[in-house]
């Protein structure tokens, strides 16, 4: 991929190199490369010659692979980043790969926007705009000089994100909260649903937005968020449990006054935060 690329064409036209756990059958490829989505398409051992930026769009589990791959067939003066929903691993194998020079060559990279549903239909140009995607430190301090990282976070400001850097371990407790967490939210939600109703239709007639908001995740395909959960545990451990006890504290006080501080706390915490709607 060229860094000078217009923001458009990056979105919409990408090179797809086979990752070491992907089913090509999966991929739609003529379709692909019909909407231009995919501009050219390259076997597993393809080198990655004259690539300015080499980004790697798969499950957690899949991008840990193709480091291994990838990582000796970096171009001299190359950028290798991600997209992987959790740093701690990623991070923790790329330096195992490019030892000492893992903060030049790598720059882990996670994009705070995505679609339920996924596949070559799903692809939205518009995607990122107003999402923030971050980078963790020590990696990003190249942002801060003249070079392909910094020509990188130029581009993600073209397509209309924010650049926001932070530490791995702080990246991975707060995505599992503010993102983590929620699929969980939705899947739990929509799987007892199923349970208490099954096919009948007395749940779709009846169920309004709110239904709607909260089930829209629950479509979300279990190969991504297994490899999320099992690099991830122990901060959604703490979410979940976190969320355990408040919502047996709401079920024990449904009738007390403490149901009304729950409203008026969760009430403040929406009103601080929706003008970022």
């Amino acid at each position: 991929v060229n860094l000078t690329a217009d923001a458009d064409d990056f979105v919409r036209n990408q090179v797809l190199i086979e990752a070491p756990a992907a089913k090509l059958s999966d991929v739609p490829l003529e379709r692909s490369l019909a909407m231009r989505v995919v501009e050219k398409y390259y076997g597993a051992d393809a080198e990655l010659k004259g690539s300015e930026l080499v980004l790697l769009a798969a499950p957690v589990g899949a991008i840990i692979d193709c480091l291994e791959r990838v990582g000796p067939l970096l171009p001299e003066g190359s950028l290798l980043t991600d997209v992987g929903s959790t740093k701690g691993e990623i991070v923790a194998h790329a330096a195992s790969v490019f030892g000492k020079q893992a903060t030049g060559k790598f720059l882990p990279g996670h994009p705070m926007a995505g679609k339920a549903h996924s596949g070559i239909t799903q692809v939205d140009a518009e995607l990122f705009r107003g999402a923030a995607w971050i980078f963790t430190k020590p990696h990003c301090e190249a942002l801060n000089s003249p070079g392909p990282a910094a020509d990188f976070a130029d581009l993600v400001r073209r397509m209309g994100a924010r650049p926001v850097t932070m530490d791995v371990e702080h990246h991975d407790r707060l995505c599992a909260w503010v993102s983590h967490l929620p699929q969980m939210i939705s899947t739990a939600y929509a799987g007892i649903l199923q349970d208490e109703f099954g096919s009948s239709d007395q749940i779709t007639r009846v169920g309004g937005r709110a239904l709607a908001e909260m089930t829209r995740i629950a479509a979300s395909p279990y190969s991504m968020w297994r490899d999320i959960a099992l690099t991830n545990t122990e901060n959604i451990q703490e979410a979940l449990l976190h969320l355990e006890q408040r919502l047996a504290h709401i079920r024990e006080n449904l009738r007390g006054a403490a149901l009304r501080d729950e409203f008026e706390r969760a009430n403040k915490f929406r009103g601080r935060n929706q003008e970022k709607d």
